[in-house]
């Protein structure tokens, strides 16, 4: 289980005394225990649950990497980009814009939709399709590309 992976890994980077490795694992462990504890009964988590909380992280570190960097704090946009690396080795591989752009145009040859009015239509069908291989913002921005021109 992807779990146990990621305490096995916490425990190795605590021994090799690799300080970002130990802050970013323990924070994602923190969150996928905090997420089996959340609502009205704790649950154990499967690996797809665990995938989507370190997705979740991930995507917090891209943003706030970003809002440091705008700010001119450099020195903590490079440290939330450090722990965004370290997630990324924990998560599926993302889809190159190629292979995005092949799974919209086949997902708009399907459902038959044209014009941007569709593009509910064509996201409902193509974010199952995608399911964490890329961001939702790259998803929404090349279906609104291929239906618009």
């Amino acid at each position: 289980m992807l779990k146990e992976k990621l305490q096995a890994d916490l425990s190795a980077a605590m021994k090799a005394r690799d300080e970002v490795r130990t802050r970013t694992l323990r924070m994602a462990l923190t969150a996928v225990t905090n997420e089996e504890v959340a609502g009205k009964r704790a649950r154990e988590l499967s690996d797809d649950d665990v995938v989507k909380v370190l997705q979740r992280e991930a995507k917090k570190r891209r943003e706030a990497a970003e809002a440091f960097a705008d700010a001119g704090r450099t020195q903590q946009a490079e440290a939330e980009q450090a722990e965004g690396v370290v997630l990324e080795d924990y998560l599926p591989a993302q889809l190159s814009d190629e292979e995005l752009a092949e799974l919209v145009r086949a997902t708009i040859a399907e459902t038959g939709a044209e014009g941007p009015r569709a593009m509910g239509q064509v996201m409902k069908e193509v974010t199952p399709k995608v399911a964490g291989r890329a961001d939702g913002k790259r998803v929404s921005g090349e279906v609104k590309r291929q239906l618009a021109g």
